[in-house]
């Protein structure tokens, strides 16, 4: 089993697919548009929903490292409910170098809420909010 995090992007999915996979090396596995959708009329969940624009993502799969993301446009109407608060997406790795690397991309745009540096759990250490809202942990496992 494998837990995936599932990000909201309110039109901004295309934009946000692009820099993470240019930002991390990552690879795109999968990737559906509304317009791919046999009726938009009979999409699982709320079937009253306002159809979407049809070159709007209704779900993309990135692998980055081991790990995995799922991104979605949603409703490109309704924008966020509330700022992303409560979760962040954590990006390990052994490679100083990588994490530094993956902190000054992602955080591209954004805010850094925490400097990169070292730690007494990690070698390198920064948190941050990207340029589409979604925060963000990098982490370097501390060598033994």
């Amino acid at each position: 089993m494998q837990v995936c995090p599932y990000l909201f992007l309110y039109g901004r999915c295309e934009e946000a697919i692009e820099f993470y996979l240019q930002a991390t090396g990552g690879e795109l596995l999968e990737k559906m548009t509304f317009g791919d959708m046999p009726e938009q009329g009979e999409q699982i969940g709320d079937k009253s929903a306002t159809p979407q624009p049809p070159e709007k993502i209704m779900h993309a799969h990135l692998r980055i490292g081991q790990g995995e993301l799922m991104l979605s446009d949603g409703n490109t109407e309704s924008g966020p409910a509330s700022s992303h608060a409560g979760y962040a997406v954590s990006l390990a790795t052994p490679d100083e170098a990588q994490g530094k690397a993956w902190f000054e991309k992602l955080s591209a745009g954004g805010k850094v809420t925490t400097e990169w540096q070292e730690t007494f759990w990690a070698e390198g250490f920064a948190m941050f909010i990207d340029k589409f809202g979604i925060p963000w942990r990098i982490n370097v496992v501390k060598k033994s």
